[in-house]
Formats: structure tokens, C-alpha cells, sequence
């Protein structure tokens, strides 16, 4: 179920009035959650219900085990089953088909035939998000940063339907009190809300939309058959498409949720803006960057130890999660090359300090210098990260030195506009954009209704007639 169809809007409605008539009623509330969210989820198939239930489950008796086992020894084995557990199902239905491809592949090489049977089990849409969701509980349990929650209460966790199929990744901390607690109708901000919800729809029905349609999608399939500028422009393109569809996605969650009660974590924070790729992982995917440094970098050793001992870190961080995204080599190059680009900060910085260099002054220029730089090479990322296969992401750089002086009827000045619009709009102070939507919310409801309708409209006119899923869902 997509948010931008009407399938999902009386879906919401019914949610909407639902969760306001039972908040006087907690248990019935949470059951009435879990139903309306399972339902949500069974939409694209009734049989991965069952999956989702399964990693409740783990999760709860992982937590049970870690709360009330005798000594360290008989907890961290709780938690090592628990996790080990939900790796597996992820492991299983994630990567089992492209572990056994490439294993029969090498073992074919060494004269010993196919060893592992090519199953390919059907991906089940949004298994990444709520399978690191619930290790991290299970981990915050043990680490002691939250107590055990009631198995009704992390089912609502794990399952409530506006971050379920593509985050963000929130933590048990931030969502179990919330859901413990009344919320108070009257403490809505529905004003902000609905502008949050216009936002995200604006950017993933139409921007996204169109820059797919009229770049990205003809370029990444045929690259060879285009020219450089339209190379160029269709890495660029697709830096602004998979931003604005997937910080579309992320506003209009954080909107509805707030139309429930609810305060998600921010997602991302102008990450076109950053001037290098530790700054970079600060502001994208932001609920993703701080679960893989808490429960994968700091754990790996973190900045402990020798310079290559925390290059190693970073380098395995970063190439798992570029796994995390999928199944296929490119997401692996894709990891590689952010990890490759912060070691090698890393160690530029180290080499500073080790023989007595002051840190590089800052000014405007290098500001702007190192910001136009790391947005290059974010893209350069974008490349593998959407290519279908290496073939198709080394065509497309091959392209971009072989095709200058042809023609590039793709590159219009609507596009051009576009993209270059939605990066300056990142350099927009974050007060600004704070202070539009204080003065929306403080409009007379008729003005808060006629911006709403007219926003709306324009979604409907501009945004093309069907609207592809969030590029997120199959993660």
C-alpha cells in the first residue's frame, strides 16, 4: 500500500479515527495498532505477516532471556541467540540467493560442482527495517538502556504502520514511551503535520517522478547511448531523485505519525550540503548512520586502537552497509567507496596531527571547494548504487569521458532547473524553513486549507499518472 494512493488514504482515515476513539483505552488501542498495522503490511503479501510476527517474537524472548538470566555469561548467549536468530531470517530471505550464486560460482571454478540449491526466496518488503529495529532493542535490553517492554508494547513498536516499510530506523528508547503514554489531541500540531505530508508528497510525486522520467531511468539503461553531459546530468539526477524520494518517504511519516501523537527522529539534515563524507553520513539516512555506529562500528573497536585498526572498522561499516541495501555487488562497491573516502580522511587527519600541522584553515573558498567535491563523489557512489550491474555503472563512467561534443537533448533547461534548485534549497538555513512552517501553523484554518488544497493540486496536476513505489521499499 503506497502512501500517495487512495488505497492508503481511507486506510489512514480509519487509522486517523481509530487511534483518537480508543487513546482513552491503552490496551485496546495497542491491539487495534497492531491489527490496522499488520493489515498495512499484508497488503503486498498476506504470508510475510507471519515473518514479521516471527521477529517479534526473537525479539521479545531474546529480551526476556538477556532480563532475567543469572550472569553475564547466560545473558550475552541470550543475546547472541536473539540476534543471530534475526540475522538469520534477514540472511535468508536477503542474501541467500546471492551467497549461493556466487559460492557455486567459485566452487564451479575449483572442479566441484554446484554445492548450495538456487533458491531465490521472495525479498519481503521492509525486512531490513524492522529486523535492525528489533536487534537494536534486543541490544538496548542487554546494555541496559531500556527495560523490558510488554510483548503488546513491542509489537506496536515493531509494526506501527508509518515507519514499517521504510523507517526510519527508530529506537526502542524513543517509541516505547510514547507508546506507553495518552496522547493529548489538542497538543497536535496538524498544521505542521500536513505540511510535512505535502512536502514529502511534492518531492517524491513530482521531482522524483520527473527526473526519473526525463534523465535517469533512459541513461542508467543505456547509458553508451547518450552523451557525457547527459551522463553527468543523469548521476546528478538521480543524486536529487533518491533524496526526494526517500526524504519524501521520511516526511511524510514523520507527518502522519505527528497526526497520531507521535514524534519520529529526523532522517536526514541537507546532506548536499556536507563537506566531506564523515559530515555526509551525519546528515543522510541519519536513523541508518547512527544504528550501524552503535551497533556495528562502536563494537568492531570504534576510534580504539591504531589508525588501521579504526580504518579496518570503518572500511567493514561501511561496506556492510552498503550490503544492508542489497543483494548485488554494485551496493558492495557502493559501501567500499564511502569507506575508502573516510579512511582516507581519516588518515589524512592523523598524518596532520602526527607530524605537527595545524588543521587546514577554513575560508569560503575551500568551504565551497570541499562541498562541490564531496557531492561529486557522493555521486560518483549514486552511480553503483543504481546501476544494475558493473557492466552498466563502468559504461556510464566510460561514457562520461567518451562522449563529450554530442548531442544532449535530455538536458533541458525544466531539468537543469530542477536539479540545480533542489540542492541550492538544502542551503536554506534550517530556521528559515522552522520559521514558514511556525507561520503556517499560526494561519487562520481557511488559509491553512486553501495553501493545502492548492499544494495538492499542483501534486496532482505535475506528478505523472501512476506513482512508482519509494526506491526504499526494496531495501
Amino acid at each position: 500500500m503506497l502512501f500517495p494512493t487512495i488505497d492508503f488514504a481511507i486506510f489512514f482515515a480509519v487509522a486517523f479515527i481509530t487511534n483518537w476513539l480508543l487513546n482513552p483505552y491503552p490496551v485496546p488501542w495497542k491491539l487495534a495498532m497492531v491489527a490496522l498495522s499488520y493489515f498495512f503490511y499484508s497488503w503486498w503479501d498476506w504470508r510475510f505477516v507471519f515473518l514479521l510476527a516471527a521477529a517479534t517474537i526473537i525479539a521479545h524472548l531474546g529480551a526476556l532471556g538477556v532480563s532475567t538470566a543469572s550472569g553475564d555469561r547466560w545473558r550475552k548467549a541470550a543475546l547472541v541467540v536473539a540476534v543471530g536468530a534475526l540475522l538469520g531470517l534477514l540472511g535468508y530471505f536477503k542474501y541467500y540467493g546471492f551467497f549461493a550464486v556466487n559460492a557455486d560460482n567459485f566452487l564451479r571454478h575449483l572442479g566441484l560442482g554446484d554445492l548450495f540449491p538456487l533458491v531465490q526466496p521472495t525479498l519481503p518488503v521492509a525486512i531490513s527495517f524492522f529486523t535492525f529495529m528489533a536487534i537494536s532493542y534486543v541490544v538496548d535490553v542487554y546494555r541496559g538502556r531500556i527495560t523490558l517492554a510488554r510483548p503488546i508494547d513491542l509489537a506496536v513498536y515493531l509494526c506501527f504502520f508509518p515507519h514499517l516499510i521504510a523507517g526510519p530506523i527508530v529506537r526502542g528508547e524513543e517509541l516505547l514511551p510514547q507508546i506507553r503514554r495518552r496522547r493529548d489531541p489538542a497538543g497536535i500540531d496538524y498544521a505542521r503535520a500536513l505540511w510535512m505530508i505535502m512536502a514529502g508528497l511534492f518531492k517524491k510525486v513530482v521531482v522524483s517522478s520527473y527526473v526519473s522520467t526525463a534523465i535517469v531511468q533512459p541513461v542508467f539503461t543505456s547509458p553508451l547511448q547518450h552523451s557525457s553531459l547527459e551522463v553527468a546530468f543523469a548521476a546528478w539526477g538521480y543524486a536529487i531523485q533518491i533524496y526526494c524520494d526517500f526524504s519524501g518517504y521520511t516526511d511524510i511519516a514523520i507527518g502522519l505519525a505527528l497526526l497520531l501523537g507521535f514524534r519520529f527522529p529526523m532522517n536526514f539534515d541537507a546532506p548536499y550540503t556536507a563537506r566531506n563524507l564523515q559530515d555526509f553520513w551525519r546528515r543522510w539516512h541519519i536513523t541508518l548512520s547512527r544504528w550501524l555506529r552503535d551497533y556495528l562500528y562502536i563494537p568492531l573497536g570504534g576510534n580504539r586502537g591504531t589508525q588501521w585498526i579504526v580504518a579496518r572498522n570503518l572500511m567493514v561499516t561501511m561496506v556492510l552497509g552498503g550490503l544492508w541495501h542489497g543483494a548485488n555487488w554494485t551496493f558492495v562497491a557502493w559501501g567500499a567507496l564511502h569507506g575508502v573516502g573516510q579512511v582516507t580522511g581519516h588518515l589524512r587527519r592523523n598524518w596532520r596531527q602526527a607530524h605537527g600541522r595545524p588543521p587546514v584553515a577554513d575560508g569560503p573558498l575551500r568551504i565551497w571547494w570541499q562541498r562541490f567535491w564531496t557531492f561529486q563523489y557522493v555521486c560518483l557512489g549514486w552511480v553503483f548504487f543504481n546501476a544494475s550491474s558493473f557492466s552498466k555503472a563502468a559504461n556510464m563512467i566510460e561514457r562520461f569521458f567518451t562522449g563529450w561534443g554530442s548531442a544532449s537533448p535530455l538536458v533541458t533547461p525544466l531539468l537543469v532547473l530542477t536539479i540545480f534548485s533542489f540542492v541550492a534549497v538544502q542551503f536554506v538555513p534550517a530556521d528559515v524553513v522552522d520559521r514558514l512552517q511556525s507561520a503556517f501553523s499560526r494561519q487562520r484554518v481557511g488559509v491553512q486549507v486553501s495553501v493545502l488544497g492548492l499544494t495538492l493540486l499542483a501534486i496532482t496536476t505535475l506528478g505523472p499518472t501512476g506513482v512508482a513505489p519509494f526506491i526504499y521499499y526494496r531495501f
